[in-house]
């Protein structure tokens, strides 16, 4: 078969041609990332193009002393409970705080009763575990924690890939220790500590600070991420903790 000049010139022009179409497809980065902001406590914000999902508003009482209470708009809000300092309605949007199954704007979202002491929830009633999947990556909410993880509530929360779990101890958090044995079992990729004493005490609050989680957590990467971070869809699949300002 004879095949002009003429003819592989315009067959590489045309392939010129179609070569920034296939560019042009590429979504941009932010379609494939999410951005992550740290009010304090254990009050975070998760943000992608389509959804954004705030943790535990709260009132500045307590362990929340000193911070600045928010009034910002989301599309779904996860409370751990009703208490003040984790589920105050201070900011717009879906507020979920009951156990149950939901679906809301393209997010399947699951939240799991447990009891929010060490004493079966007589002394702070039930709180609320959350476990849901946003841009491709599985997120487990235990900020609201005290009792250790039935086998059920293991199966139901599975290996997220992010974690944000309470780590301070006092009443009614998990401690240093008990939050160790929590990550061992799930064995998240990300774990976003929370609740926790910062630099300056507050003299209303029983929690400790983050020293004895670190101690306990060597085999994790530690990385200061400050207080916001963009998250990638494809995460390093090494074990880390990110620190949040």
């Amino acid at each position: 078969m004879r095949v002009s000049f003429g003819s592989m010139n315009s067959i590489f022009v045309s392939a010129c041609l179609a070569f920034p179409t296939f560019l042009a497809a590429t979504p941009p980065m932010f379609a494939d990332s999410l951005e992550i902001k740290n009010y304090g406590h254990s009050s975070i914000l998760i943000s992608g193009k389509e959804q954004s999902v705030l943790l535990n508003p709260f009132r500045a009482v307590g362990c929340a002393s000193g911070l600045v209470e928010q009034n910002i708009s989301a599309d779904i809000i996860l409370a751990s409970s009703l208490l003040p300092d984790e589920g105050a309605k201070t900011s717009k949007g879906l507020f979920l705080v009951k156990p149950g199954s939901y679906r809301f704007k393209g997010l399947s979202l699951e939240g799991f009763s447990s009891p929010h002491d060490r004493v079966g929830g007589r002394r702070f009633g039930m709180s609320t575990l959350w476990r849901w999947k946003q841009n491709g990556l599985t997120f487990a909410h235990l900020g609201g924690a005290a009792s250790p993880l039935t086998i059920h509530e293991r199966l139901l929360i599975g290996n997220p890939d992010i974690l944000f779990i309470a780590i301070g101890g006092g009443a009614k958090v998990y401690d240093a220790q008990e939050a160790a044995n929590v990550v061992e079992t799930l064995k998240p990729k990300i774990v976003i500590p929370v609740q926790y004493q910062r630099k300056e005490k507050t003299p209303s609050c029983d929690q400790q600070g983050i020293e004895a989680f670190l101690e306990l957590m060597k085999d994790y990467k530690v990385r200061k991420v400050g207080k916001e971070y963009t998250l990638k869809k494809q995460i390093p699949q090494n074990q880390s903790i990110y620190l949040m300002n």
